[in-house]
């Protein structure tokens, strides 16, 4: 019980620090991401249409940010049937709609073809283990789907373990931004599904 309780108040302070820092960075400090346009290998064809998906994509991710948390909450799935359902739906929603901005902007991710793959392999195990949390649940199979929306949940922190790597190899260790970004990329989902299966096996979520 205790364990389950200090992993909700842990994501959620996290999911609210990290979601304060890409909302203002990306949305008031420099709002036409300038900054992180600077970094690109490959200047988007479209530019126009690249800020609208990459806008798309954070408004989606934050909004997963916020509603996971509650989602694992077991005093509001108990008490609040109807809001941890709603919940539910809003961050399935929420990732199922960011599947087409995802898979777009990935297309001129930092480092090239290496890091496209390995966003496209993030994206889709997002996809797989949201849609597989939801097909559970349905067939009323309860202790898989709290497994598999966790596994969804900590791989809604990709963005934020891949900021993290990145800090560390290119900030810390110097190497190469491209490089530091393909490593980063492919840690992040075997990093954070290790992180899932860890708390799984500890918490008894």
């Amino acid at each position: 019980m205790k364990r389950r309780k200090s992993l909700i108040v842990i994501l959620s302070m996290v999911s609210v620090m990290w979601v304060l820092h890409t909302a203002s960075k990306n949305f008031i400090v420099d709002p036409e991401l300038t900054s992180f346009l600077s970094n690109k290998d490959i200047v988007p064809v479209n530019k126009n249409l690249w800020m609208v998906m990459i806008r798309i994509h954070i408004i989606l991710a934050i909004v997963a940010l916020m509603t996971g948390p509650l989602g694992l909450s077991k005093r509001i799935r108990n008490k609040k049937p109807f809001l941890h359902r709603w919940n539910g739906r809003i961050y399935i929603l929420a990732i199922l709609s960011n599947m087409v901005p995802g898979y777009y902007v990935a297309i001129y991710a930092n480092g090239g073809f290496l890091s496209v793959v390995g966003f496209w392999i993030l994206n889709t195990l997002w996809l797989l283990t949201t849609v597989n949390g939801y097909l559970n649940i349905r067939r009323r199979k309860i202790a898989q789907h709290r497994k598999w929306m966790l596994r969804s949940f900590f791989l809604t922190y990709a963005n934020l373990t891949i900021y993290i790597i990145v800090a560390i190899f290119h900030n810390g260790l110097h190497f190469d931004y491209g490089i530091s970004y393909i490593v980063a990329v492919w840690s992040a989902f075997t990093i954070n599904l290790v992180l899932a299966e860890f708390f799984i096996r500890k918490s008894n979520i």
